[in-house]
Formats: structure tokens, sequence, C-alpha cells
């Protein structure tokens, strides 16, 4: 191993030519949180004492050993994962998460069926996110919040009742706000004549939801759009535009846009429309992963939209004001590996959005100087950032370079490989 420090103080002398405090970005990148979902863990499967696959275009692929069979396995798996994840973090279950002694369907959730991961991220300082499961449920075949019948469309609204009430649940118990994200798969897979209908009964369904938990505290909702599901090809309830719309019409502290990088068609990008959205928003719920070729959930990479999103998002100077949180899943790899490496690529990104001369450029803009600017952003593709990410790594104890690879392949052989 190289100096590491040595290396840090070339790199720091380096950025401070530039007007760059790297000691102050390490604090501010450190600082901002991530949101870990659980359900990379167990293949989306939840532990509803229920039969039955993924629904509502969700799919895994793969079998690689080790897979989390019961909460107790899950939760040490994120232990271990977070140890190579820098900086501060929150974890994101579902409800389908819940932990019970017989069957509870999804309208008679209650905080009491959490309280064991409550009191575990209490014990580790960190906060809980949640989310509705608005999938795989015998109820959820043919739509859930827009759903036609009555019957279920009344089930799937006090689903999301419990849900919020559960928010405020896990703000209460860890002290740190609950972001709760809604998104519902309901759609057509072929041409529907009526596109209005559904948008008006969930547009009612959401209304009714914040209506009915008005006075929950602590708790922020993401409204999630989707291009597409499979089963849902056609027609999306949900939509972008339908979304969007849902969010500015509230004029509500606590219900935001989620953008998720998978969500959209492959030609648009997140990092494209945060302007535009932070135009007339607060708040943004960023759920990060990768797509390849459509909505496919791989594991984030340190790649060129990743890092697009986190520099739009610190030009912006809108960091502090975004929710971040990951979302995927990939049964064809070691599961925790898949965790470190996700979250550690959306911390680089962070970091590395961090270190660019980005007043240095928006002054070369103000002057009309577009070839400085596109000179200084084009040199800074090749600046000493990984000097400052090791660092970094080293000072939080979370393996620099690959040191974490080897201890993921003794947790493999030593606890995964006996489940």
């Amino acid at each position: 191993m190289y100096d590491v420090k040595k290396g840090y103080e070339v790199a720091k002398e380096f950025y401070a030519r530039y007007g760059i405090d790297t000691d102050k970005m390490l604090e501010i990148c450190d600082s901002t949180p991530l949101s870990i979902h659980c359900w990379q863990g167990d293949d989306v499967n939840g532990f509803e004492k229920k039969e039955g696959g993924l629904t509502g275009g969700i799919q895994t692929t793969g079998n690689y050993m080790g897979k989390a069979r019961n909460p107790e396995e899950l939760r040490a798996d994120l232990d271990f994962a977070m140890k190579y994840i820098p900086g501060e973090k929150k974890i994101n279950i579902h409800a389908s998460y819940l932990e019970a002694d017989t069957f509870v369907d999804r309208n008679e959730i209650e905080p009491k069926h959490f309280e064991n991961w409550a009191n575990w991220a209490v014990s580790r300082g960190i906060g809980i996110d949640f989310n509705p499961t608005y999938f795989s449920h015998p109820k959820s075949n043919n739509g859930t919040l827009s759903a036609a019948n009555d019957d279920v469309r009344r089930f799937w609204i006090e689903h999301g009742i419990r849900c919020r009430k559960i928010g405020e649940y896990f703000y209460k118990k860890t002290g740190k706000t609950c972001v709760i994200n809604h998104w519902t798969p309901d759609g057509d897979k072929e041409f529907p004549i009526d596109t209005i209908g559904p948008r008006l009964r969930l547009k009612d369904s959401y209304d009714k939801i914040f209506e009915a938990t008005k006075d929950v505290e602590g708790v922020m909702d993401g409204i999630e759009s989707k291009v597409f599901g499979i089963g849902a090809e056609s027609f999306t309830a949900g939509s972008h535009e339908f979304c969007m719309g849902y969010v500015l019409s509230k004029k509500s502290d606590h219900i935001i846009l989620t953008l998720d990088t998978g969500h959209y068609h492959p030609t648009e990008t997140v990092s494209a429309k945060l302007a535009s959205v932070y135009t007339f928003l607060n708040h943004v719920l960023l759920h990060v992963s990768r797509p390849v070729r459509w909505d496919s959930d791989h594991v984030v990479a340190f790649d060129d939209e990743t890092r697009a999103i986190m520099e739009e998002l610190v030009r912006l100077d809108k960091l502090k004001d975004t929710y971040i949180a990951t979302d995927f899943f990939d049964a064809s790899i070691n599961r925790t590996a898949a965790w470190i490496i996700g979250l550690r690529n959306t911390r680089k990104a962070i970091l590395a959005a961090l270190l660019q001369p980005v007043s240095l450029m928006k002054d070369l803009e103000a002057k009309g100087d577009v070839s400085g600017r596109l000179a200084v952003s084009q040199e800074f593709k090749a600046a000493p950032f990984s000097l400052v990410w090791d660092y970094y790594c080293q000072q939080q104890d979370a393996g620099v370079g690959l040191e974490w690879l080897e201890d993921v392949r003794t947790y493999e052989k030593d606890v995964l490989s006996k489940r």
C-alpha cells in the first residue's frame, strides 16, 4: 500500500490552487446521508408469511449463494456491508419486511411489526426510510391505488395510511426524518381506451392517504413515476407527468418528487431533469440505480450519469436538499459485495462532484468565456480525485482501494456459503 496520507497532501495542494478546500469537501461528503436499500440482500422477497413470487414488473436474475433467509441474517449482512460504506447512512425497507409470528396482511401492518428494525437502527445510530409495498400481492394483479374495484382500492389506501404512520414511528424512535417512497406498478399491457380514469383514481387515492394522515410528523413522501414495467408496457398510471403534476399541485412541504435513474426512456437522464424540477420544488428523492437497456436495477457504477447527477446537485447547491437512496438488486453476484460496490460508487460520485471548481467555472461562464469553461471542466476529469477518496476511506476505516474485497470473500466462505 502506498503512503495514503502523503498522496492526500499532494492532492490537497493541487485542489487548493483552484480554491477547493478538500478538508471541507470531505466533511460535506461524509455528512450526506445515503439510504441503503435492504432488498438487495434477499432478492426483494421480504418476510411475509405467504407464498408467491415477485410481481409488478420486478425481476431478479441469478442464484448466487448466501441469500438472507430471515431478518436476522439480513441485518447481519447489512452490518457487514456497512463497515465498508463510509459516511452517514440510513436503511431503507419495504413494508413486506415486517416481522410477525403469523400472516399480517398489508392493510393491517402496525409499528409493532417493525420494532426489531427500529431497535436495530437505534443501536447503530442510523435512520430508517420506508416504502409501501404495492406489488407481489393477490390484490395487486389488476391495479392498486388506481384499481377500478373499490374494495381493492380501499385496501391499498389503508396500506398507504398505515405506512405513513409507521414512518412516523421510525422518526420518533430514531430521531431522523423517515423518507417514504410511494410507487405503484399500476398499468396495462395493451393499449387502454380510458387513460384518465386510472389517473383520477390514483390521484384520489393519494389524496385520501395524505388527508387521513395529515397530523403525521417527521415524514417526507416521494411520489415515484415510471415509463413502463413488465406486464405494463403500454400504459403506466403513475407516469412522470402525472407524478410531477401531483406533487406540484399539492404545494406541500412533505410531498416531493422521486426521480429514479432507471424509470425513464433510455435517451433521458435524471441529471438533465434536476434543474427543471428544482425550479419548482425544494426537495427531491433520488433513487440511484443503473439501467441496462431498461429499468434493470443493476449495481450502481461510477459511470458518467451517476457522476453527472452528483455534479448537477453540487452545482445547483441542492445536495443538502436531496434525499439519496440506492435501488438495485442483483442475485448473480455476492450480495454484500453488491451493496459495498454500489454504495461506495454513490459516495465516490458525491466526493468527485464536490472536488470540482464550480465557482471558477461559473465565473468563466458569467464572463462569456466558454472556451475557458470547457478547458477547466475537461482538465478536471484527470484531477487526482482518487488520492482524496483513498484518504477518506482510510480515515473512516472503510478499506482503502480493494482492501475490503478479501473480507467479503472470507464472509462468504464462513457465513454465506453455510446458509
